[in-house]
């Protein structure tokens, strides 16, 4: 493609911050043409093109060959990426919730209108993941992917393991940016879910509607959990993880206990880390800024400079004989409650740890995804779950060895 004319939509965070970077390259052949806004009477920037509030402004102008989508709303986003593909135009967008709600339909979409449809930046911001599962790992055989795709979360779960509350952290982080005034996408697991349902797509070709994985957030856990981890040696990290076996996949998001010799336990802050486990290639670990204006802005910018050499996705690991989720699994977990009896409710298949004392219990053991698929779990104030790590489990299992069962009484 020869020149870039980019119609923006949005200038907020990462708009703004694209906006900043796309200025001062000189290597890129782009330009922007024209930026839409939603709000009028807001305070902005000056910028060097006009600012409008109509976004037919841009997906009906015909010199635009490129539209960057970097709106909140993912109803309006869908609208404009619809329209924008529908007459021909490239689109980058970094809107995770919008590509995992409609990535199958838009992917048609740019087909039919020979278009590119890029969205590094609706993944784990300025780690550039999805173009290594497209390109990199194209001829190996995945096995799993996990990470900490939410840099909310690991802000306030670095905040909590150095003993500042839940509250306060998640006050700091929106203080930095880090999280809107309404959390609930993040610390209830649904930003990480809708990025899972994305690198579902690239790393093992399967299509998953959002509604159809398990998200576990954060906002239930207690000090007595995070004292817990300490105590053990382990950290705890909220993950999107995906493995495959001969069954199919297994995927969800919940907060994991991880030990000091885990790629991600050194993660901290806004960053995020994604660990691929491949057949030949084994763990490599992807890590960087997950949160902020110019990380975002740099994904963008990355997708922008592929359009220069007319690059897409291909999609190539998706075939007719597709893999499919599978909930017929066992996972190794804690879960605490304020009472013991809460936690008689739910049916683990081994208890391995009892702890019973005034105002706080937990169990520690198997458990089949089915029965947790059963409890909401964001719902549940009393309740928290936590899941081992393959090593974590081993490393606490060799420490408590000696007892089949371990009663407390405070």
């Amino acid at each position: 493609m020869s020149h870039l004319k980019i119609g923006l939509f949005g200038f907020g965070c990462v708009g703004s911050g694209l906006y900043q970077v796309l200025n001062q390259n000189n290597q890129l052949n782009a330009k922007i043409q024209k930026i839409v806004a939603k709000d009028p009477t807001k305070s902005r920037e000056k910028t060097s093109v006009p600012i409008l509030y109509d976004a037919s402004e841009i997906v009906n102008d015909t010199e635009i060959n490129v539209v960057v989508e970097l709106i909140n709303d993912s109803n309006e986003a869908y609208e404009i990426v619809k329209e924008s593909l529908k007459k021909g135009k490239h689109v980058v967008t970094a809107n995770k919730k919008l590509i995992a709600e409609r990535l199958d339909e838009l992917i048609q979409l740019a087909n039919e209108n020979n278009v590119s449809l890029l969205y590094e930046g609706a993944v784990a911001g300025s780690i550039p993941i999805i173009r290594n599962l497209e390109e990199y790992y194209n001829n190996d055989t995945l096995t799993s992917i996990e990470g900490i795709v939410n840099g909310t979360t690991n802000y306030i779960l670095t905040k909590a393991n150095q003993g500042i509350s839940y509250s306060e952290a998640l006050l700091e982080a929106q203080k930095k940016g880090f999280a809107e005034a309404d959390p609930t996408l993040d610390v209830d697991g649904f930003d990480p879910k809708f990025k899972l349902t994305i690198l579902l797509k690239h790393a093992f070709g399967i299509s998953v509607s959002p509604s159809n994985l398990l998200n576990i957030g954060i906002r239930n856990l207690k000090p007595q959990d995070i004292q817990y981890a300490n105590e053990k040696g382990f950290r705890i990290k909220l993950f999107a993880s995906a493995s495959k076996d001969e069954h199919g996949i297994t995927a969800f998001v919940a907060p994991h206990f991880i030990e000091s010799s885990h790629s991600a336990y050194h993660v901290d802050d806004e960053f995020n880390a994604v660990v691929v486990q491949a057949a030949y290639a084994d763990k490599q670990l992807f890590y960087g800024k997950g949160a902020g204006s110019f990380p975002t802005a740099s994904a963008v910018l990355s997708d922008i400079s592929a359009l220069q050499f007319n690059y897409r996705y291909e999609y190539r690991k998706t075939t007719p004989e597709l893999l499919s989720l599978t909930t017929d699994f066992e996972l190794y977990v804690y879960i605490s409650a304020t009472t013991k009896e809460s936690l008689d409710h739910i049916e683990f298949e081994e208890i391995d740890d009892l702890y019973v004392s005034k105002g706080f219990s937990y169990k520690i053991g198997k458990i089949r995804f089915n029965e947790i698929q059963k409890i909401n779990w964001n719902d549940q104030e009393d309740l928290s779950l936590l899941i081992f790590s393959e090593s974590s489990n081993r490393i606490l299992k060799e420490s408590d060895k000696a007892n089949s069962y371990n009663f407390h009484y405070n």
